[in-house]
């Protein structure tokens, strides 16, 4: 069994477009057209029985439409769960708690935040809020982590520093930082994070982390804090599956990190 984590769709009306403003910021190519068929797709070549879903609001107002496309996805894929969609959190949103509760009385285990495209830094109070509701209402939250290909020669927004001090204020066990704890900064995830009770995906990782390095971070972090994710559309997926899989790990920790882990965090059965 395998679970993506961390992957992206946007409704068919706007994924081209989407898509298309999104690999001209990051000079990146996806692998998919960016809509739901075409995940269900690399899915089945791939070999991936689940995909979290994870939208990002890049400005407060789209709160509503995003959430009632994610709602529609998890609505769709209520009887086999191939699909699960997350919500959507802006630090900039008001009413914050009412927000997500909302999400969480309408059946999303967790949120998804992004401060690069938000626009402010993971230590805002805004986020801050969004960690302390989710850890009330018992729900995940992802945040990009580290370096954003779309914002390059621009501050990262959540480096392992500010996300140690965020960690320290919310003391949230469901606190997902994605791309391995913080991208291309992994020497310092290494040196500051390893010790936190968070959770670490390794979504668009696998391209450019030696084997070396992200063994020392799993070794350091512990195999009970690592989610296999891709950031599909953004990465090959069969190509991280085969990249991982060909690591000097064992079996019993591929398991774990491949869907145990996922599993248990996200409270569906296998």
């Amino acid at each position: 069994m395998i679970i993506d984590f961390h992957s992206h769709v946007f409704p068919d009306k706007i994924a081209k477009t989407t898509i298309s403003t999104l690999e001209n910021m990051a000079n990146n190519h996806a692998y998919t057209d960016g809509t739901v068929d075409g995940l269900i797709k690399v899915m089945e070549n791939s070999g991936v029985d689940i995909s979290v879903t994870l939208p990002v609001l890049t400005k407060p107002s789209q709160f509503e439409s995003v959430t009632k496309f994610a709602i529609s996805l998890n609505e769709r894929f209520n009887n086999d769960k191939k699909i699960i969609s997350f919500g959507g959190m802006h630090p900039l949103c008001d009413n914050i708690h009412d927000k997500m509760k909302f999400l969480k009385d309408n059946g999303f285990k967790g949120v998804k935040i992004h401060p690069d495209y938000q626009g402010e830094y993971i230590n805002h109070q805004g986020y801050i809020d969004i960690i302390n509701s989710a850890k009330e209402l018992d729900m995940i939250v992802v945040t990009h982590s580290g370096v954003d290909d779309g914002f390059k020669n621009q501050p990262v927004k959540c480096p392992p520093s500010l996300a140690l001090e965020v960690i320290k204020k919310t003391n949230h066990n469901k606190f997902v930082l994605g791309h391995y704890g913080a991208h291309k900064q992994w020497q310092n995830v290494l040196e500051m994070l390893c010790d936190c009770d968070v959770f670490f995906d390794t979504a668009y990782t696998f391209y450019s982390i030696d084997e070396k390095l992200f063994i020392d971070i799993l070794k350091r972090h512990g195999e009970d804090k690592i989610l296999f994710a891709t950031d599909c559309p953004w990465s090959n997926v069969k190509t991280d599956i085969e990249r991982f899989n060909s690591f000097n790990l064992t079996a019993s920790t591929k398991e774990k990190i491949l869907y145990k882990n996922a599993c248990k965090l996200l409270d569906i059965t296998y």
